[in-house]
């Protein structure tokens, strides 16, 4: 019984000991993680002084995913012979010449991704790798500083895919009028004098109009996060079915030197492209009436990439 009493209260004494040393480990745990926090602000801070500063500043990010597998005689699926993969990436740059009296401002993103799936046992399918998603954007913008947040713009922006339709469409919009930019890392461009320029080939429903042109882009890294986000409006002033926009968004969290995870996503809203798809897909000798702008549903376009990051 008195061995019995002494384990008990040897234990009970560790199990005390233990808590205590657990509650110091926390709180020192807190105060160190107080301290990066403070050191992390102020190097953020720091960032955004040389961001500002006269002279270029060039910069990337991007994130790759991608998988491959193989199966052979995997019974329990409907194919049990195949071989499917897919990979893509995202990539985010910029060029940026920021001076006192005017800035450049230059950015690139580009999202590719293919897929295959090669079914063995059927000798017709199609075992090459497709694509899967196709955005291309180039975007210039040039401004002169009539006062610290505001300048006179001239901004330039093209649009497109590159795998399987290069320039069909391809989008090309060239305006002028007011830029805002309140700090380094948020521009917002309003143009109300804006043409967009449509191209495609064939007899399609892309129209070129005249109209006005906003876009915002955010760019910003905090800490071990890269964020890059870009809205692009255009409100046709002939048509609104010739209106469009685009939002995408890219985020790169670093873990390991310049490697870490990587999610990108994307919508769309464009009903030229939706009635054209519809018109290029439809079937002249079924019930259906020929595709065009009052029958034709558009919906919202979206896409995400989620993978393996990498910083420049």
């Amino acid at each position: 019984m008195k061995k019995l009493l002494l384990s008990t209260l040897i234990m009970f004494v560790f199990s005390l000991g233990f808590a205590q040393t657990k509650e110091e480990l926390e709180a020192q745990k807190a105060e160190k993680q107080a301290e990066v926090d403070k050191f992390q602000g102020e190097v953020d801070a720091i960032q955004a002084q040389i961001d500002a500063l006269p002279g270029w500043h060039i910069g990337a990010f991007g994130t790759i995913g991608g998988s491959l597998s193989q199966f052979n005689n995997w019974y329990a699926q409907g194919s049990p012979n195949n071989e499917a993969g897919s990979i893509g990436f995202t990539v985010n740059g910029f060029a940026n010449k920021i001076e006192d009296k005017y800035f450049w401002k230059n950015a690139l993103t580009l999202n590719l991704n293919w897929i295959k799936f090669d079914d063995k046992d059927d000798p017709n399918d199609d075992d090459s790798f497709r694509a899967a998603t196709d955005v291309f954007n180039l975007s210039s913008l040039y401004g002169y500083r009539v006062s610290n947040s505001w300048a006179v713009s001239v901004f330039g922006e093209y649009r497109t895919t590159i795998i399987d339709n290069f320039n069909d469409p391809g989008y090309l919009d060239l305006g002028v009028g007011m830029t805002w930019t309140p700090n380094a890392d948020l521009t917002v461009v309003i143009h109300p004098l804006n043409y967009n320029f449509v191209f495609s080939s064939g007899n399609t429903v892309f129209d070129s109009s005249l109209g006005a042109k906003i876009v915002a882009d955010y760019t910003k890294t905090i800490g071990k996060l890269n964020i890059k986000s870009n809205l692009s409006v255009f409100q046709s002033y002939e048509d609104s079915n010739l209106s469009n926009w685009t939002w995408t968004n890219s985020f790169g969290y670093t873990l390991w030197k310049n490697f870490g995870l990587g999610f990108d996503f994307g919508l769309r809203d464009n009903r030229q492209e939706a009635v054209n798809f519809a018109q290029s897909n439809w079937d002249p000798t079924g019930p259906s009436a020929e595709p065009n702008f009052d029958n034709v549903d558009n919906d919202l376009q979206s896409f995400w990439t989620f993978g393996l990051s990498y910083k420049f």
